[in-house]
């Protein structure tokens, strides 16, 4: 995995957590699962997330 990856999946994990209150480690798993290409469908399933935890 390259650098430049790394550095925007984890700005986008952040992004995540700030607005969504999910942990980092289930912002990293779901941009994982979902990529970071669709962003309403990440914070979607991340508010569905912070609901059950």
């Amino acid at each position: 995995m390259s650098r430049k990856f790394r550095s925007a999946k984890e700005k986008h994990a952040n992004w995540l957590v700030d607005k969504t209150g999910i942990t980092h480690g289930q912002a990293r798993e779901l941009i994982d699962l979902l990529g970071v290409g669709s962003l309403p469908s990440l914070v979607r399933e991340a508010l569905l997330l912070a609901k059950s935890s």
